[in-house]
């Protein structure tokens, strides 16, 4: 249920969608719904395309303290299930909206993660034009890993390919280290770590008629996930189907004080 809605600009308003607050731009560079909660981009559809860019569960149910499925949640401060919780702490907490920007043709977003003590910890800026660019900035004290999940919006799993990625990688599901055709086209699940080596990745549908093009800025790593049928919860059986996880990572050379890692999405809907 939606309510308690705010209208802070003709073009941007805070909802509450049942227990996470949700802001929700609708402007002429395109639309988009940012969860409060992990300063989460739900769903970002740039002017004139067809498809939402992300994926979002359809029975995500938006529980306060629990991961949102979709979107791009952000892993930090460490990734995986190293502790608990899995993939960190910051997208189960509250972040505020700490300023906005809008113009004619761009328009900027910052969230800013405070501790108990109001000390704050890191910042996440959102710009959005022709293409998505979402940034990470450490203001903690100890070293840190952090990666942006995206979920990409897909037609279906059997139509797409991932370009321009290294050929080797660390297989989690395997947990080894294995060679890898550098286009992938995923035919069961996949857990996969690679060493950045091109900071450009492509994401190809042919059904959609669209690439997807993810420039991936201060990472050291990428990971590419689809569950297949071992459907993780918040999830529908046949979810996998219409989502593969192309994520922007800082795994090995850890975030220190005042660094970034930051991921550039471009929809380019020509034909293919």
């Amino acid at each position: 249920m939606t309510a308690q809605i705010q209208q802070l600009t003709p073009e941007l308003t805070l909802e509450h969608i049942n227990e996470i607050p949700v802001l929700i731009l609708n402007h002429s560079v395109g639309s988009a719904r940012i969860a409060l909660q992990g300063a989460q981009l739900l769903n970002w559809q740039p002017k004139g395309a067809e498809q939402d860019i992300f994926w979002l569960s359809d029975i995500e149910p938006f529980t306060k303290g629990v991961a949102i499925r979709g979107g791009v949640p952000l892993c930090y401060p460490w990734f995986g299930g190293v502790k608990q919780p899995s993939h960190g702490t910051a997208r189960l907490r509250l972040w505020q909206l700490s300023d906005y920007d809008l113009q004619a043709n761009e328009v900027r977003l910052e969230f800013s993660l405070f501790s108990e003590y109001g000390v704050i910890e890191a910042k996440m800026k959102m710009e959005f034009t022709d293409k998505c660019t979402m940034t990470l900035t450490y203001l903690g004290q100890e070293p840190a890993q952090a990666a942006l999940h995206s979920y990409f919006n897909i037609s279906d799993i059997s139509k797409i390919e991932v370009q321009n990625l290294p050929s080797r990688c660390f297989d989690s599901l395997q947990g080894k280290h294995t060679d890898v055709p550098s286009t992938r086209r995923i035919e069961q699940g996949v857990d996969c770590i690679y060493s950045l080596e091109e900071n450009k990745t492509l994401l190809v549908d042919k059904a959609f008629n669209r690439r997807i093009r993810i420039t991936h800025h201060h990472a050291d790593s990428i990971v590419l996930w689809n569950p297949w049928e071992k459907t993780p919860s918040a999830m529908q059986p046949e979810g996998y189907r219409t989502m593969v996880c192309i994520e922007t990572a800082r795994l090995e050379k850890l975030l220190q004080f005042g660094e970034s890692i930051s991921a550039e999405i471009s929809a380019l809907t020509t034909d293919i």
